[in-house]
């Protein structure tokens, strides 16, 4: 036998028959479990209720006055607006050239002379 024992001398009585049957342990926690969720589904069903009675129903009559009311969207109308109001704050401002850059940007590059006349083309044999 080794220096230290591998379990106490006085098991108790529970840790027995917990070693024996680990289900007894594990059986009663998923019942809790289970039980709970359905003991929760009327508080939750409570916060439901409420949010709903905050929302309010209306009439038919309060609808048509406000259709009656409002004001006709027109697209042409919406997109003239937001591009005035993008023209109010815009500032042209001039970037830096790099230097030895001309002003108008990079000269094109010198290309060879192409012969102004017809290409001959080789002709196919028959």
């Amino acid at each position: 036998m080794g220096p230290f024992q591998k379990r106490p001398l006085n098991e108790g009585k529970l840790y027995q028959t917990l070693n024996k049957n680990p289900l007894l342990f594990g059986i009663p926690f998923c019942l809790l479990m289970v039980g709970a969720s359905y003991a929760m589904v009327p508080i939750a069903q409570t916060r439901y209720d409420l949010h709903d009675k905050k929302v309010k129903v209306m009439s038919k009559e309060q609808e048509l006055n406000l259709q009656k009311n409002r004001k006709k969207f027109d697209i042409r109308e919406e997109y003239y607006r937001l591009s005035q109001e993008a023209d109010e704050h815009w500032e042209q401002k001039r970037v830096p050239r790099p230097t030895g850059l001309p002003e108008w940007g990079v000269a094109p590059p010198q290309t060879t002379a192409v012969p102004d006349g017809p290409i001959d083309l080789p002709k196919k044999s028959k």
